[in-house]
């Protein structure tokens, strides 16, 4: 549709000279010779900018400005004022016009304020748009389960968003952490402020600093200008420390100065920067136990733990799986294009009874790549991964249920065994990411490497390392 726009002013000649112009850049133009006028045409029909003369009769340039804001603030408003008088027309900017046009005109510098006004407009729809979005994304709904500890976290987040108290967020990889730090920033009186990530393990540690705080231009050899640090990206809003447990004790340092004193100094300044932000962090590791052993600060750790919210692994909420699995089938059929409008009782059974090391985003990854690969319209127990299938899948025997005959049992075996079923279950959770699968299980990459080579599991050793 061509973009609509009302002209007003007095003068016929301006009307005409205008509406000529405006029609060869393709707009759609109407005209009125007055505020009054445009009022009545404002009511009866939509427009994306109003051009409108300043001093008029009856009703003035400035009169319609402040109905225009009043009851459409969406629309678009250019003033046009006479050489000499800019300052009435500096009064309507700040009741809200975008701009300011002087008479006598010129063609290309009007042709550019209008684009530049209504691009302005368009891209305002936009991130009104996104925000309603990312309000509705990390919405309660986003935050799936009827289970009595998910009611505890409703309730939790609900108190918590409404204060600027730090949050620190824990539980095992795949729980959900970031999707409950995001519902608390998305329902509180913050989500139109920025929310920023910092992903405290993905970031090498001579590059932390600078990422977190920023640098000045010539602070180090590659520091050709100078860059604002996440902080002060997420000034007035939410900063989220993901895997802040990663984080190098200098580094610790360093935080605990910015959180304690909202100041930062960029890498290679003198001179302090004052920071209002939230934090949220998350962790799946034990912060008081690296607290004991001196990896991580005592007193970083009280700052950040302030509220603690613990997403449970998906083993303690098995109740919820229906309800999530059914969420992840609805959200992949749409995003897929797919056909596949259930999942079968004997397919929900099988669900419920496997282990899930890598919690729900484990089982979205599980139904995501079952309805990329389903042919018919139900989701049968064939149609799972093999591993979900297997006793090895499900839920790991204890000591108590390892019979020990007259002839004994071969301990380095059965550990073999169960290690070998441990980390193909891991991989699968990681989506295939060995790294990943590694981080799970809490070991080395290297380390993962050797046990994928020991125990001759080809069919995940050709997956990406990255």
């Amino acid at each position: 549709m061509k973009p609509r726009i009302l002209v007003v002013d007095d003068e016929e000649s301006i009307r005409e000279f205008l509406e000529i112009m405006l029609k060869k850049e393709g707009y759609e133009v109407t005209c009125a010779e007055d505020g009054a006028k445009a009022k009545d045409i404002l009511a009866k029909k939509t427009f994306d900018m109003v051009i409108s003369d300043l001093q008029m009769p009856n009703v003035t340039g400035l009169e319609l400005l402040k109905h225009v804001k009043e009851s459409y603030p969406g629309l678009v408003f250019m003033m046009i004022t006479a050489f000499g008088t800019t300052e009435n027309a500096v009064e309507a900017m700040k009741m809200g016009a975008y701009d300011y046009l002087t008479k006598p005109f010129k063609i290309d510098e009007v042709r550019i304020n209008i684009q530049n006004a209504l691009r302005a407009q368009n891209l305002e729809v936009e991130n009104r748009v996104l925000k309603k979005e990312l309000t509705k994304e990390y919405s309660f709904q986003n935050l799936v389960g009827n289970s009595e500890t998910m009611h505890r976290i409703y309730d939790l987040i609900k108190r918590v968003s409404t204060a600027p108290t730090n949050v620190l967020v824990t539980g095992e990889s795949g729980t959900g952490k970031e999707v409950v730090a995001k519902a608390i920033h998305y329902n509180g009186p913050l989500k139109d402020k920025p929310f920023v990530t910092i992903n405290c393990g993905a970031i090498p540690e001579q590059l932390m600093e600078s990422e977190m705080f920023g640098h000045k231009k010539g602070a180090f050899t590659s520091a050709v200008a100078d860059k604002p640090g996440l902080f002060e990206v997420a000034d007035g809003g939410t900063l989220f420390l993901d895997e802040v447990g990663e984080l190098p004790i200098t580094i610790q340092v360093k935080l605990l100065r910015a959180i304690q004193e909202r100041v930062i100094r960029r890498v290679g300044a003198t001179d302090d920067i004052k920071v209002d932000v939230r934090i949220i962090a998350a962790t799946n590791r034990d912060l008081e136990q690296m607290v004991k052993e001196g990896t991580f600060r005592q007193d970083l750790f009280y700052r950040l733990n302030v509220i603690n919210i613990r997403t449970p692994s998906l083993r303690e909420r098995k109740d919820d799986i229906p309800l999530l699995a059914n969420h992840f089938l609805k959200k992949y059929t749409d995003r897929l294009n797919k056909n596949v409008t259930s999942i079968s009782v004997e397919a929900m059974e099988t669900l419920k009874k496997y282990d899930y090391p890598g919690n729900v985003r484990e089982l979205e990854n599980i139904i995501e790549r079952t309805v990329a690969l389903e042919a018919g319209s139900t989701i049968l127990p064939e149609s799972l991964p093999p591993f979900v299938n297997t006793p090895s899948g499900r839920k790991m025997a204890s000591s108590n249920e390892i019979e020990i005959g007259p002839d004994g049992v071969e301990l380095d075996k059965v550990i073999g065994q169960i290690e070998k079923e441990l980390i193909v279950k891991a991989i699968h959770a990681a989506g295939g990411v060995k790294k990943r699968a590694a981080k799970l299980l809490h070991i080395t990459f290297r380390s993962m490497r050797y046990r994928v080579e020991k125990y001759n599991l080809g069919t995940v050793d050709d997956l990406d390392d990255e």
